[in-house]
């Protein structure tokens, strides 16, 4: 069974920035797809952003292209999330979860569906 494990979150002032990481064991990172999700107090759970496993491309939403870039580190088996001029609506719990096989990482992320594996978040928090 894969573990995820978020890490990196913390506080930060707004331009800032922050790297998480999510850390998989169990299973070779490249047989998933991973993205990176969020909830804030009071709001439902948003797709960040999104990497394939089968040809590396990428998804981001709206709300955070152009300041957040996700790579993976295949020898670390891991996946990251470099997030920069963080603004204070980025606040909010970040998970990491993963995908069997090699899914439309758009449609996965966006829709938040077919998630076979999440770990446990890590909490950001963008203020002065």
């Amino acid at each position: 069974q894969l573990q995820l494990v978020e890490s990196g979150g913390g506080l930060v002032q707004p331009g800032g920035s922050l790297t998480l990481s999510c850390t998989t064991s169990g299973f070779p990172l490249d047989y998933y797809a991973i993205g990176w999700f969020r909830q804030a107090p009071g709001k439902e759970r948003e797709g960040v952003s999104g990497i394939s496993n089968s040809d590396g491309s990428t998804y981001y939403a709206d709300s955070v292209k152009g300041r957040f870039t996700i790579s993976t580190d295949y020898a670390k088996n891991t996946v990251n999330l470099q997030m920069n001029s963080l603004k204070p609506e980025d606040t909010a719990v970040y998970y990491c979860a993963a995908a069997r096989g090699s899914p439309n990482i758009e449609v996965l992320i966006s829709l938040g569906n077919g998630l076979d594996y999440w770990g446990k978040g890590t909490l950001v928090t963008v203020s002065s």
